[in-house]
C-alpha cells in the first residue's frame, strides 16, 4: 500500500453505507482496510443501501455454520465504490469462535469502525471495553444516526429524518415550504462519514502523544447540524450576503433541455456572463443589486440561454471565467478535459469511479483496488494480521 496512511490497519464491520464510506476514504489515503462480512452464502455482495441504518439484528444473523469462509466461485458483481480498496474476511459473529477471531484482528488494528445501533457491538462482545482490553492503542470508531446516548440513540436514522431534526430543511423564505434535501445524502456522507474520518485521524494523532486509543462517537445528526445548520446561522448574521436564490446564482435550461449552472457572484464574473450572453449593453437591464428586479433579470438571462443548446454555451464559457459550467452526467464529467487532466475519475475494474480526492506530493496514494467478494481474503488476512 502507498499513501500517507500506509501501514495503518483499519478493521471495518460491514453494515451501513456511512461506515462503508469511511473505509473507502481511509483506503484512498493508503490504509490497509479489512472489512468483516457475514458469510457470503446469505449476504449478497455489496448489499449496502445508500441511506440504510443497520438494524439492531444485522450483526447477529448467522449466515453459515462456519465462521471463516472462502468466497464462492461466482462472477463478480458490478463494482461498488463503497466497497473498493479493501479486503474482506467472513466471520460468524454469533459464534464464540467468530467473535474471538474478530478480537484477534482488532488486536493488530490501529482503527476499528462499526456502524451498529448503540449496544449491539457490546452485546456481541466486540464493544470498546472488550477490544481495548486486547489493544489499548486502538482508535474505536462508532458511527450511528443519533449517537451513542440520548433518547433517540436506538432509533433508525435515515438521511431525510436526520436533516429534518437538525434544522437543515428549515423553511424556504421564498416559498414557505421546507427546503428540498440534497440528493447526496448530506448527513450520511458529508456530515457523517467524512466528519467521522476527521475524528478518527485526530484520535490517531493524539495516540502518538499518549500511546493510548479512545472511542470516537460520531452521530450523523451532529455532523448534519455542523454542516447545514451552522451555515444557516452564518447566513443570518448581518453583513453576510447570500446569493443562493439570485438570478446570477442559478440553473438555466438550454434549447435542448439540458442545463447550465451560473455562479457569477463577483462583479468581474457577472460582467463576463453578460458579455457572452450579449446583454452587457442591453438597454434597461435590471439591476442585480435590487432583489425586486430578480424575476425580470432571471427571465432575461433564461431567455438567452434558451436560444442555443447546452454544448454551445459550454464551449463558449469554457474560454471565459464567468462562473458558468454545464450540468454534466457522471459519464460526461469523467470525460471533461479539466477533470481528466487531474485524474478526478479512474478505472476500477470494469467501471469508472471518482479517485481519492487529495493529492500528496511526497506520499501519493495508489489507485483504488476492486471491491472484494465477501470472505475473499479470509485466510490471507487471518494469517497476515496474526504476525
Amino acid at each position: 500500500m502507498s499513501g500517507p496512511l500506509a501501514g495503518v490497519r483499519v478493521l471495518e464491520f460491514a453494515g451501513s453505507a456511512p461506515t462503508a464510506f469511511v473505509g473507502t476514504v481511509l483506503s484512498g489515503l493508503g490504509a490497509d482496510v479489512v472489512r468483516i462480512d457475514r458469510a457470503p452464502a446469505t449476504a449478497a455482495p455489496d448489499a449496502v443501501r445508500a441511506d440504510r441504518a443497520p438494524a439492531a439484528s444485522d450483526a447477529v444473523r448467522t449466515p453459515a455454520a462456519s465462521d471463516a469462509v472462502r468466497a464462492p466461485a461466482a462472477p463478480r458483481p458490478p463494482e461498488n465504490p463503497l466497497s473498493r480498496g479493501r479486503r474482506s474476511v467472513a466471520l460468524d459473529l454469533k459464534s464464540p469462535e467468530g467473535v474471538e477471531r474478530a478480537l484477534a484482528l482488532a488486536e493488530h488494528a490501529d482503527i476499528l469502525v462499526e456502524g451498529f445501533r448503540p449496544g449491539v457491538a457490546d452485546r456481541l462482545g466486540l464493544g470498546p471495553e472488550a477490544v481495548h482490553a486486547r489493544n489499548p492503542r486502538l482508535v474505536y470508531g462508532r458511527l450511528s444516526g443519533w449517537g451513542g446516548h440520548g433518547e433517540w440513540a436506538g432509533r433508525a436514522a435515515h438521511d431525510l429524518a436526520v436533516l429534518a431534526l437538525t434544522g437543515a430543511l428549515d423553511t424556504d423564505p421564498a416559498t414557505g415550504d421546507p427546503v428540498l434535501p440534497p440528493t447526496a445524502y448530506l448527513s450520511s456522507f458529508a456530515g457523517g462519514a467524512n466528519v467521522h474520518v476527521q475524528g478518527l485521524l485526530a484520535a490517531l494523532h493524539a495516540r502518538e502523544r499518549s500511546g493510548r486509543g479512545q472511542v470516537v462517537d460520531t452521530a450523523l445528526a451532529d455532523g448534519a447540524a455542523l454542516i447545514s445548520t451552522l451555515i444557516h446561522q452564518w447566513r443570518e448574521v448581518p453583513g453576510n450576503h447570500t446569493v443562493t436564490d439570485a438570478p446570477h446564482y442559478s440553473l438555466y435550461a438550454a434549447a435542448d433541455g439540458r442545463h447550465l449552472a451560473v455562479a457569477a457572484i463577483e462583479p468581474k464574473l457577472y460582467r463576463a456572463l453578460l458579455e457572452q450572453l450579449g446583454l452587457a449593453d442591453a438597454e434597461g437591464l435590471p439591476d442585480r443589486a435590487d432583489p425586486a428586479s430578480w424575476p425580470e433579470l432571471r427571465a432575461l438571462i433564461g431567455a438567452r440561454f434558451a436560444t442555443r443548446d447546452r454544448d454551445h454555451w459550454a464551449k463558449l464559457f469554457d474560454a471565459v471565467d464567468a462562473g458558468v459550467a454545464p450540468v454534466l452526467t457522471p459519464e460526461e464529467a469523467a470525460a471533461h478535459h479539466h477533470l481528466a487532466a487531474r485524474g478526478t475519475f479512474v478505472a476500477v475494474g470494469d467501471s469508472v469511479q471518482p479517485a481519492p480526492p487529495s493529492r500528496f506530493d511526497r506520499t501519493p496514494a495508489g489507485a483504488p483496488g476492486r471491491a472484494p467478494l465477501p470472505g475473499e481474503h479470509t485466510e490471507e488476512v487471518l494469517a497476515e494480521w496474526s504476525r
